[in-house]
């Protein structure tokens, strides 16, 4: 659906080079699975060629509010390990839920995945494909705007397409 719909203009280039990791993480604790986000980011300084992985968690925090707080430990972790700067992590849900939006509006669907999923981001090229893109900060918005003329039924049928995104 990222790709598809072109949700984040950077994605298809990186998927069609092949230079996406994807991880299915066994872990069963925040603690594990911040581990296992570690050695992700170590994967990641030692391979120049991977550009971004996803990492899939299928087992810890399937409730939205839970892996919402967990992600200031995803912070904390960053900077303990003096990543910050270095790394980036993009949070997707099942339930995600943007501050100020009812559970059902279309627009929470661009963060939306079929399992709880942490997406390491190296931060030096995400800056320089926000620096060659036209107006970046519009993104969230043009993407809103999509999903909204789609509608809501369409957008879900779309999701139903790709498995749904029900939190187990």
């Amino acid at each position: 659906m990222v790709i598809g719909l072109n949700l984040c203009p950077f994605a298809r280039k990186e998927w069609v080079q092949k230079r996406v990791r994807l991880v299915v993480s066994e872990a069963r604790s925040e603690d594990e699975l911040l581990l296992v986000l570690q050695k992700e980011c170590d994967e990641l300084t030692a391979h120049p060629e991977i550009e971004t992985t996803l990492l899939i968690h299928p087992w810890v925090l399937e409730d939205f509010w839970d892996y919402n707080q967990f992600l200031d430990g995803v912070d904390n972790m960053l900077i303990d390990n003096e990543l910050e700067g270095i790394y980036q992590v993009a949070s997707f849900h099942p339930n995600y839920q943007f501050a100020g939006t009812e559970p059902d509006d279309v627009e929470n669907a661009t963060n939306r995945s079929p399992f709880p999923v942490l997406h390491i981001l190296r931060e030096e090229s995400l800056e320089r494909a926000i620096a060659s893109f036209p107006d970046p900060e519009l993104i969230p918005e043009r993407n809103i705007a999509l999903l909204q003329s789609m509608g809501k039924e369409r957008v879900e049928a779309l999701v139903r397409s790709f498995g749904g995104f029900q939190a187990r």
